[in-house]
């Protein structure tokens, strides 16, 4: 644990992304981005530095430079119906890495604090075509191994259960009576936690978030397994937002 654990984001954090939410034009924050680099953006550079503390301990390969895994604030509107420009929560991605800097394109920890909700989450989530095959396979041929894990209690109580969309058949190339046909038609492979936004403002969010990346960490690194040998994915893939 760092020698200072986060404090929690200040009072002014959760006001400033409930006002957001109703103001989601630039003329309306570029006034004020002073104002989320102070509230938001520089609290959560303190705390991803705290969480990478604690990554170092149970999972090294996913410790991130705090400016990278923090996401822009700024959307991606080009494909989308929805044009306001601005994101309305505030979050990190912990990548694992290779034997670089960059990251490997693997599933990895995620976490966002909102005006609603704090969401923490782990695994790989909307991935390629090519990922969706290996870890497809790898589930295929250690699918006990994935019950295990599913099925400890203390996951179970931390975590959840396993989410993700999934088809309604069995994709191409994959008995429909395997006895893990169920997790093999899932299309992500992920553990989604809410809790409520009001830990963001006390020293209890930073514990919530790290005991629950332990508990997640079994699953990522299963997902993984089969993609760690493949060269590094592209700078910049990541699989949440």
């Amino acid at each position: 644990m760092p020698s200072s654990v986060f404090p929690g984001f200040p009072a002014e954090a959760l006001p400033f992304l409930r006002s957001l939410k109703r103001n989601n034009r630039r003329e309306w924050f570029q006034p004020r981005k002073h104002l989320y680099e102070l509230h938001l953006k520089t609290p959560m550079l303190e705390l991803v530095t705290d969480l990478n503390a604690e990554l170092a301990k149970f999972a090294p390969e996913y410790v991130s430079e705090p400016k990278k895994a923090i996401f822009r604030i700024y959307r991606d509107t080009r494909f989308s119906a929805d044009k306001t420009p601005y994101k309305t929560h505030i979050a990190a991605y912990f990548a694992r890495r290779g034997r670089g800097p960059e990251p490997l394109g693997t599933g990895g920890f995620y976490f966002s604090v909102a005006n609603e909700q704090i969401e923490v989450a782990g695994g790989i989530y909307r991935p390629p075509p090519d990922v969706l095959l290996l870890v497809r396979t790898h589930i295929a041929e250690n699918h006990q191994e994935l019950r295990d894990i599913l099925s400890d209690k203390k996951t179970r109580k931390l975590a959840g259960g396993l989410r993700g969309d999934e088809l309604q058949r069995i994709p191409k190339g994959f008995d429909a009576l395997h006895p893990a046909a169920d997790l093999i038609k899932k299309k992500d492979w992920i553990f989604d936690v809410s809790l409520p936004s009001s830990l963001a403002t006390t020293s209890k969010l930073y514990r919530e978030i790290a005991d629950r990346f332990r508990a997640m960490t079994p699953l990522i690194n299963y997902l993984n397994r089969p993609l760690v040998a493949r060269k590094p994915a592209r700078k910049g893939a990541e699989y949440f937002s």
